[in-house]
Parts: structure tokens; sequence; C-alpha cells
């Protein structure tokens, strides 16, 4: 079973935000694999799939995003899966605007989501997609992330949203997370 988490915040005030790439892009996951979500008791939205006859569970926690690991943690526990098995989407101040970035493992590079999911999980050794947002000029960063994307700045998002989606579904459908950065990355 694998277990794909789009990171983002609860209400409408935050949808279409640059911090909800993630929840944006599991939902046009979700689409495409014909599936809906549905409340659980993990404070979470899950949806299930399966592709290639293997049970893929879509996340959104409804925690917030720094307290994602709140539900992650107590559903991999539940499902029993393994870390190696969950795909995290997030967005990336520190990549440009429109660059993903595919990554194996690792620390929680300043993202508090990430940060929150290796606390309750225990464990760096998670799949990631990174979606670029870009660094702020000059606003804050809590303003910058919590705001909308431009007009401009929608279809570089709506590309790294193509290439994403293309890159979880070559996971999904070969199993080989390798050959999936060397392709995307």
């Amino acid at each position: 079973m694998k277990m794909i988490v789009g990171l983002g915040n609860i209400g409408r005030q935050y949808a279409q935000t640059r911090h909800n790439v993630g929840f944006m892009i599991v939902d046009e996951l979700a689409n495409n694999l014909n599936t809906t979500f549905q409340t659980s008791k993990f404070e979470a939205q899950v949806a299930t799939a399966f592709q290639g006859g293997e049970k893929v569970l879509l996340v959104k926690p409804s925690t917030y995003m720094n307290d994602s690991g709140r539900a992650v943690g107590p559903l991999m526990s539940y499902y029993n899966v393994d870390p190696t098995d969950l795909l995290v989407i997030h967005d990336d101040l520190d990549l440009p605007l429109g660059k993903v970035r595919l990554k194996q493992k690792g620390s929680a590079g300043g993202h508090n989501g990430i940060k929150s999911i290796i606390n309750h999980v225990g464990d760096q050794h998670f799949k990631r997609v990174k979606v670029g947002i870009d660094h702020p000029q000059k606003m804050s960063v809590v303003d910058y992330v919590l705001g909308k994307f431009t007009p401009a700045e929608v279809t570089e998002f709506n590309d790294a949203k193509i290439t994403a989606l293309a890159a979880i579904e070559a996971w999904l459908a070969n199993d080989d997370f390798a050959a999936v950065m060397n392709q995307y990355n």
C-alpha cells in the first residue's frame, strides 16, 4: 500500500494559496484516479484508489500545515504503511516558481509540515515531491506563502502541477522512485 499526502491548510481562505500546492496536486490526482475524498477519524480527508492492483491512499490532513504529522502518523500506523511507501507533496520556498524536485529522503529543510511528519512518524525515509513557489522579494514569508498566485504565476504553477502529477503517476506505475527522480529532476 502507498500513501500520498498533499500538504496544505484547510479552509476557504487558504484555497489556491502558495502553501496549498500539495492539496491542489493531490486533488487533481484524486480526480485522475476517479476517487473522492471522505472525512476520516484521523483528522484528515482520505481517498482510496487502486493502481496496478495496489491500494493507494490519498490524504489531505485537516490539522493545518504545521501539525500535519498528527494526522499522517496515526494513518500510517492504522494502515501499516512503511515510511518508504509514503510520498508527501509540498511547497518549497527555495525552489524557483514552477520547478519540481523529487527527493527520496532527508531533513525537513525548514518546512514545518515536513518537520511535523518526521516527528510523528519517527523517520526521514519518505519520498517528497517539492513544488517551487520561489522566495518573496519584499513581503514577509507568512504573507507570501498564504497569498494566492498572481495571474502570471498561475501558468507556471499549472506547468509544475502537470510535471508533479506525471512523476507521481510514473512512481505508482513502476514503483521505482530512483528512476522517476532521474527522469523528472
